[in-house]
């Protein structure tokens, strides 16, 4: 995305108003002109901690999922240029689409490919291996600072391809080779 590697996960919150699934269609918002996709891997936290050291991790999530993070990313710009949280940028209704998860004992934890078709045509590609931080790390690092509960949604970054989004557009994930969701912008 142009931006330098970061040193650190960068975190933001989006409440529970921003859940979008059951291949719902999501709607595009009359306050930006500029709303992107972000494909990313979404882990599912199954136990309460904080302070979680990187080591034992790994106990603190057993399902994987797939989501989309939507961005209006005019409204981002604008707060960054003041100084701003992002929250109005990211966290809005319905700019997390999730659907099911799946066992992350299913899958190779460091070899997990997704990716993110628009209308047919493959726009991101991922894999877990090429993440900047892995799922144990992330999980260190968000519980120095947030206590996490069961059921509470970790979305780990998104690869290249992050792109506009226009109305009529659908939107496919994938993990691995399985279908996973799918979503019309209206």
């Amino acid at each position: 995305m142009n931006s330098p590697v970061p040193t650190e996960p960068v975190v933001f919150m989006k409440p529970s108003t921003a859940i979008l699934h059951n291949n719902d269609p999501f709607y595009y918002p009359s306050f930006t002109k500029d709303l992107h996709h972000e494909v990313e891997l979404v882990i599912k936290i199954c136990k309460h901690g904080r302070s979680i050291e990187k080591e034992f991790a790994s106990n603190y999530y057993n399902e994987i999922g797939l989501g989309i993070d939507l961005t209006a990313r005019d409204v981002q710009r604008a707060c960054k240029e003041k100084g701003l949280p992002w929250e109005k940028a990211k966290s809005f209704d319905h700019s997390a689409v999730i659907n099911q998860f799946y066992a992350i004992e299913d899958f190779k934890k460091d070899d997990i490919p997704f990716r993110l078709e628009k209308n047919g045509v493959i726009v991101q590609a991922g894999n877990s291996k090429d993440m900047i931080f892995n799922f144990d790390y992330i999980i260190s690092y968000v519980s120095q600072f947030f206590k996490l509960n069961i059921g509470d949604l970790i979305f780990t970054g998104t690869p290249e391809g992050v792109g506009p989004l226009q109305i009529g557009d659908e939107l496919v994930g994938y993990l691995a080779d399985q279908k996973v969701f799918m979503c019309e912008i209206k």
